[in-house]
């Protein structure tokens, strides 16, 4: 009588760590959040919403402008003076993308699914520049075209094929995409989300308005090279700073700041333990 063997079945092949499943993992848990979509909501709002009361307070007041303040005006940056503020929720919900897993501890299951770590940076970096851009573009396109409806009730609105519109249109959605990849990058550097928040809103919204009070001898050489105002050079934010960079100009030193600090959260990613 012969002994009955069993062979073991195959086990199924093992699922390798690529790119593609981390970027999916990390989509999840972007959209998971709450305040993923809380945030968005309010930096969509302040967007459009400031946007639209700039426009609406300048047509009402415009026919007190005096020769030179309406030299200056210009409908495009009016409708879009909302980005300036809408670039803080932007960029704290990039803060909270990368520190928001220090926080809680879970980002020890994210390295220990992807030993090589990197990949978890790249992945949250591209997930929120994928969704960033299209919901910053989407606003700032209805901030133009609501802000221009505003400013054609006074005749002085513009179409979306005058010299510069589009440029800025697109441009704006541009610098918060690039702004927010700054805020991840920071909540990964110091992985601490008060931290992250309070530089990235330093950074952008108290250092420029701070430098602009030093002498003009230092702040025309300092305020064009700032991230907030070289970036908004590319929307035209950065109009009446005093030797303001070129729109590409300024949009490639931002982007700058934002590699080398990419660079500096990877560093530490693959040097300190989380």
């Amino acid at each position: 009588m012969s002994a009955l063997t069993t062979t073991p079945a195959a086990a199924g092949p093992a699922l390798k760590v690529t790119q593609g499943r981390v970027l999916r993992s990390e989509f999840t848990k972007f959209r998971s959040l709450r305040s993923t979509a809380y945030t968005l909501l309010t930096a969509v709002v302040l967007m459009v919403g400031l946007g639209a009361v700039f426009a609406a307070v300048t047509a009402s007041q415009y026919h007190t402008f005096n020769a030179a303040a309406r030299a200056s005006f210009n409908p495009i940056t009016t409708s879009l003076g909302g980005v300036m503020f809408a670039v803080v929720a932007f960029g704290v919900l990039g803060v909270l993308v990368a520190s928001g897993e220090y926080s809680t501890g879970m980002i020890r299951a994210s390295l220990t699914a992807v030993p090589r770590r990197l990949p978890v940076l790249w992945g949250k970096l591209a997930v929120f520049a994928g969704v960033i851009f299209p919901v910053s573009l989407i606003a700032s396109f209805i901030s133009f075209f609501l802000g221009q409806v505003l400013l054609n009730s006074h005749h002085i609105g513009v179409s979306i094929s005058a010299p510069g519109a589009l440029r800025s249109v697109v441009g704006a959605a541009l610098y918060i995409t690039v702004a927010g990849l700054i805020g991840v990058s920071l909540g990964a550097l110091f992985r601490n989300t008060a931290a992250g928040i309070a530089t990235f809103a330093g950074v952008f919204f108290v250092i420029p308005p701070l430098a602009s009070l030093l002498p003009s001898s230092i702040s025309g050489n300092l305020t064009p090279y700032l991230p907030s105002n070289a970036g908004a050079a590319l929307w035209g934010g950065a109009q009446n700073a005093q030797n303001a960079l070129a729109p590409w100009t300024g949009f490639a030193l931002l982007c700058g700041y934002a590699v080398v600090l990419i660079a500096a959260a990877a560093w530490r990613l693959r040097r300190s333990d989380a």
